[in-house]
């Protein structure tokens, strides 16, 4: 079972990537602030190109190993992207993540957005455990986890160098059933 694209949550419009979204995807990924906290650089136009081509091949995760990559929109805007990774078929795991364009921090659309992946891989793939991880200076990402309900499983310290220093991690993890008591499961969300 897929989604009916796009998915709508209260103010968000979340779809499959097109060809058309080249610009908007290297608006955030061409910036050091965004990519920041995450593995890699700072990409150049060529770099979204082929990042964009491969966002554009998974439609819906069939299998492990598949991520979902859904551009966030907000008012026919791009603001960011939202990932559902199919960890493992046999555990039923997965995990989510989020990037929100700078312009657009504070709205709680990473929240919002972060909420519709959580019903897709609990409601559509059967998912009975979703994670998700962020560098521990980042708390803008650790926050909205907190929000949706997810609990903090592990604190990393110096577990990699990260970008020329010991990088910290906190991993966070949410079940299906504790999902669907959270106040925020299925909030306006259509799939």
């Amino acid at each position: 079972m897929t989604p009916d694209y796009p998915v709508r949550t209260a103010r968000l419009v979340l779809r499959p990537f097109t060809a058309a979204d080249e610009a908007a995807l290297h608006s955030w990924e061409s910036r050091p602030d965004v990519v920041r906290y995450l593995y890699g650089e700072a990409r150049t136009p060529d770099e979204s190109k082929v990042n964009l081509a491969r966002k554009m091949s998974v439609p819906w995760p069939e299998k492990e190993g598949q991520d979902l990559c859904l551009v966030i929109e907000r008012d026919g805007v791009a603001v960011g992207e939202a990932v559902l990774k199919y960890l493992s078929e046999e555990h039923r795991q997965g995990e989510i993540g989020y990037i929100v364009h700078p312009d657009h921090h504070g709205h709680g659309y990473a929240t919002e957005a972060a909420a519709a992946m959580l019903e897709l891989g609990f409601g559509l793939l059967k998912l009975h455990r979703i994670v998700a991880s962020c560098d521990a200076r980042n708390d803008a990402s650790w926050g909205v986890m907190e929000r949706l309900g997810m609990r903090r499983e592990a604190h990393f310290k110096h577990s990699e160098l990260f970008k020329g220093e010991w990088g910290e991690e906190f991993v966070y993890a949410i079940l299906e059933d504790e999902w669907r008591t959270s106040p925020l499961a299925a909030n306006g969300i259509r799939v």
